[in-house]
């Protein structure tokens, strides 16, 4: 007849630091695991902890972040494990999420020798990854998938002339794919070469909706003491419907300083020279510039500010615009689900009038947007997310007045 043994949470936690000293990850990690089914919430805490450390040693940096994310969910004051967490999304290439969980930790009341320690692993971080790739999918119903018009008249110097459907907005269900994966080749200690692709794509099951973009980048980065310079030549191809649309090269630079432990500013300025393939008089160049504000309130919540102009000078003076937008996001951590919620406002102006137009064209556009990403159901580094949005462009030219309402159901990064 077997012997039952039994063995406490401390006894086990023993075994575990034994087994990962002498290299045995495998045992370790069978000793957590069980440990994370104890009915104590400290040492399911603890061992996750552990096992996040454990995993990141092994190099499986998705399921150390996750795990971490965990702890915080149920510990957002827990300062240390937070700045494991920046760590492994340093490693990971994810400099600005890893940043973010520092600005965190510092919106908490902090010991003096927490604090220096935040301050030592902040110049650490300065340091460069090599490598980064970010990914998210979602279904998406949409009330306007091509942001038509709902009028049935244009009106113009000849009268009122009747729009066609297939100028009206459509409603359809989609697919919204969007990713990033760069790569830095370091130069020397404070400079490097960063090389990024990215792209996105909303699929639908009438082809001709199908809207697509590409683009390319590649440029120094400069890391200062408080600041970090990106600059950067890029190209992007977009498709509409299958076919090729827009295609443009840009210079762009961004400056992203330090304000503080809890703030980061960010600067930002691009030239381009636009291809409209489908219409020539769309030809020419655009200019823009953004700045944005990133504060860190508490550890659990944080908002965003963001102020832009553009300006597309093109061949026709009729679709030459003048725009601005400025927009707030605000982010809440409840347990293991983040909400955030945005707004976003803007105007635009064209230079002239096109001529079977009685006036230019002048427009004032709104976005609401409501999200949430839900962590208890992670499944390898994933969760699953819920985003709603109502955007409004009013304008005097009926084929850029829209509404659309738009949900997307998918999944992201569960850290």
């Amino acid at each position: 007849m077997g012997a039952t043994i039994t063995v406490t949470a401390a006894q086990l936690f023993e075994v575990a630091r034994v087994a990962a000293d002498k290299g045995e990850a495998a045992t370790a990690q069978r000793a957590y695991e069980a440990l994370i089914q104890d009915p104590s919430q400290e040492v399911r805490l603890e061992a996750r902890f552990r096992l996040a450390m454990l995993e990141g040693k092994r190099g499986n940096l998705t399921r150390s972040a996750t795990l971490l994310r965990q702890v915080i969910d149920q510990r957002p004051d827990a300062a240390r494990v937070r700045l494991e967490l920046a760590s492994v999304l340093d490693r990971m290439g994810d400099k600005d999420g890893a940043w973010r969980q520092v600005r965190a930790i510092h919106a908490g009341a902090l010991p003096a020798d927490v604090a220096r320690l935040v301050d030592r692993y902040s110049e650490a971080l300065r340091a460069q990854r090599p490598a980064g790739t970010s990914i998210e999918f979602a279904l998406a119903p949409d009330s306007n998938i091509n942001r038509a018009t709902r009028a049935d008249r244009l009106g113009t110097v000849l009268g009122d002339f009747e729009i066609a459907d297939e100028g009206k907005a459509r409603s359809g269900t989609g697919v919204a794919l969007s990713g990033q994966t760069y790569r830095r080749v370091p130069l020397r200690d404070d400079v490097s070469v960063l090389i990024r692709a990215s792209g996105f794509a909303n699929l639908y099951r009438q082809s001709r909706f199908n809207d697509i973009a590409a683009d390319l980048a590649i440029g120094p980065e400069i890391n200062l003491k408080r600041d970090r310079i990106q600059l950067e030549l890029g190209a992007t191809q977009r498709w509409f419907g299958q076919k090729p649309f827009l295609r443009s090269i840009r210079a762009a630079a961004t400056l992203s300083h330090q304000i503080g432990s809890r703030t980061m500013l960010r600067l930002s300025g691009s030239a381009s020279r636009i291809d409209n393939q489908q219409n020539d008089l769309q030809d020419g160049r655009g200019f823009s510039g953004q700045i944005g504000l990133e504060h860190a309130l508490t550890r659990t919540t944080g908002f965003a500010l963001s102020v832009s102009a553009d300006r597309q000078s093109l061949r026709e003076p009729a679709y030459s615009t003048t725009g601005w937008r400025a927009g707030v996001v605000g982010w809440r951590d409840l347990g293991r689900m983040t909400l955030t919620l945005g707004a976003e406002v803007g105007r635009l102006k064209a230079d002239e009038r096109l001529a079977l137009l009685p006036e230019r064209r002048e427009d004032r556009y709104s976005r609401l947007s409501l999200g949430a990403t839900f962590r208890q159901f992670n499944w390898r580094g994933f969760a699953p997310l819920l985003r709603l949005s109502r955007e409004r462009n009013r304008s005097n030219v009926a084929f850029y007045d829209y509404r659309r309402t738009r949900t997307e159901i998918g999944v992201t990064r569960a850290f």
